[in-house]
């Protein structure tokens, strides 16, 4: 993988001591990847979850707003000054 593209792709500004630190480190990353997609997982079931926690939320209350006006809308200054 070449990351002088993918700096480019990001929009990120690199020097040629970072650009060489990165490219080893990405290149390791790839590596692990690798080594990853080899494990034998057919007898493994999928899991998106492993603790057993659920999501605890509060049901949704509608109240009337303390800071919009009650016309609902917003009064703010012209942005544009001639829109002909």
């Amino acid at each position: 993988m070449d990351i002088a593209k993918i700096a480019k792709l990001a929009n990120l500004p690199l020097n040629d001591d970072l650009a060489k630190k990165l490219q080893k480190d990405l290149n390791s990353t790839v590596k692990l990847v690798d080594e990853l997609s080899k494990i034998d997982l057919k007898d493994v079931e999928p899991t998106s979850q492993v603790t057993g926690l659920t999501n605890v939320t509060r049901e949704d209350k509608i109240d009337k707003s303390r800071i919009l006006p009650i016309t609902g809308y917003f009064k703010v200054k012209a942005i544009f000054n001639d829109v002909s």
